[in-house]
């Protein structure tokens, strides 16, 4: 299968219509909750005894809980759902051990809801990213096993001959992660003590970003960016290097942040290598995305898949070309314990991965629904509210990083230092709190559209999901 255009008036019947909607609906939770968490954060910097007295509200408890909501919340419940709508429709069989769909999504959702009130009450594995306890990542790491299981099963039962791209990616994806994640909530936390752990967490975090929400999310926009462009994927050829590129590098970025520390000077050495390396699986996406969309830019004023997908291109151009060069010895002296390290991570997990997963969504959720998008005017506010929140955000951290650096190379007292960032600060929580009303416009159309949506008119003999997308006006 070379094209997944065709996959739009095909395999259809092979899809659990059901359970990726109820997954859709609890994505659309995280993605509203998690970054809701951030604001408060955000607020606490300019405003520190904001929530203060209350322990669970307490930046040391929030903090985590913002990182994991969005992580394992807000994207991973997504892309599961994904997963069960793009893995049936490129394999041309329904999902192996279909019946497991709805156990997977209980036992994920409920955990998470568990896990944030573990963290909230201070109960707290201390590896970042890798925060839940125990009783908490027992059970997700058997969802995400369950999944990969099944990923895997359909691929192997396949009746489509060639297995497109995104298949690789996805299968790749949780394969790593089920490892990884047993790794950092099960081996890092209890072994590996001093500057050995440290080293060892590089390693897992850079895994759950390159990994699983990389892969994980380029799978999902190599699957929709040629439904959303309406033409076929500009090279298959080249979006296999940059796979290949990206299994090879990634695993030997982990300790680039920790350049000048009691790490292995060499081990630092090939991190930094590593990390310039990864430019050509970004180059390959770039390349890839905007050789699909050429001559056809009218789709981007038209689609509002097509809309979320190209800013997250643009914001992961932006992302990807901060953490190759923040990881070089000069630049990093300069950046390093900055707001700057904080507005790449925003670059590259919000606005690319968060809005590439919100782009499918878009995609998905009238056409199983059967519904037409409750209200285009909240899509748009959705959109602007979105693109223009986070820019700003992402300009200002950005700015005020080098700033920071600048200041404390030059000899400035921390205190001063901090001072000077509070205007950016508050900048940067107003940018924030921009971002979340969008979210919670969109996600509440997205929720409407399933359950108040006015009935898809469809032509006789065809399915919902074939008609066309709605179009931005």
């Amino acid at each position: 299968m070379s094209d997944p255009v065709t996959a739009i008036t095909r395999n259809d019947e092979f899809v659990d219509r059901d359970i990726v909607l109820k997954f859709m609906s609890a994505a659309a939770f995280w993605l509203v909750f998690a970054p809701s968490i951030g604001v408060i954060l955000a607020a606490k910097f300019n405003f520190y005894d904001f929530l203060g007295n209350v322990p669970w509200l307490t930046w040391g408890r929030l903090r985590p809980v913002h990182i994991m909501g969005v992580v394992f919340g807000a994207f991973s419940t997504a892309i599961i759902g994904l997963t069960y709508y793009i893995v049936p429709k490129l394999c041309g069989v329904r999902m192996y051990k279909e019946n497991w769909s709805r156990s997977i999504l209980w036992l994920w959702n409920i955990f998470l809801a568990v896990g944030i009130v573990s963290l909230m009450m201070g109960y707290n594995s201390g590896i970042e990213a890798g925060e839940f306890p125990l009783w908490v990542s027992i059970p997700v790491e058997i969802a995400l096993a369950m999944v990969t299981i099944q990923v895997i099963g359909t691929i192997k039962q396949r009746k489509e001959p060639r297995i497109y791209v995104s298949l690789w990616y996805l299968s790749a994806a949780y394969v790593w992660t089920v490892f990884n994640y047993a790794f950092g909530h099960f081996i890092l936390p209890y072994s590996m003590p001093g500057v050995n752990n440290a080293a060892m967490h590089g390693l897992y975090i850079h895994y759950v970003v390159g990994l699983w929400i990389t892969p994980a999310g380029l799978a999902v926009i190599y699957y929709f960016l040629p439904l959303a462009a309406k033409r076929p994927l500009y090279s298959h050829k080249l979006s296999l290097i940059g796979f290949w590129s990206l299994a090879f590098f990634y695993p030997f970025v982990g300790t680039h942040h920790y350049i000048y520390s009691p790490i292995p000077y060499w081990t630092q050495t090939i991190a930094i290598v590593a990390s310039m390396m990864l430019i050509i699986p970004v180059w390959t996406v770039i390349q890839n995305f905007y050789g699909t969309f050429v001559t056809n830019w009218r789709r981007f004023q038209e689609s509002y898949t097509a809309k979320f997908l190209v800013i997250g291109a643009l914001y992961y151009f932006f992302g990807c070309f901060q953490g190759s060069t923040e990881a070089l010895r000069e630049v990093q002296r300069l950046t390093h314990f900055t707001d700057f390290v904080i507005g790449h991570s925003h670059l590259t997990v919000f606005g690319t991965f968060i809005l590439w997963v919100t782009a499918g969504m878009y995609y998905v959720v009238p056409r199983l629904s059967g519904n037409e998008l409750y209200s285009k005017s909240l899509a748009q506010w959705h959109y602007w509210l979105t693109v223009t929140g986070f820019s700003v955000m992402a300009g200002v951290l950005t700015i005020q990083g080098l700033m920071q650096g600048t200041m404390l190379q030059v000899g400035a007292d921390f205190v001063d230092s901090m001072v000077a960032m509070k205007p950016y600060w508050f900048t940067r929580t107003l940018a924030g709190l921009t971002m979340d009303i969008g979210a919670l416009l969109g996600m509440w159309n997205l929720y409407k559209t399933i359950h108040a949506g006015t009935a898809i008119a469809v032509p006789a003999g065809s399915s919902p999901v074939a008609v066309p997308e709605p179009m931005w006006t």
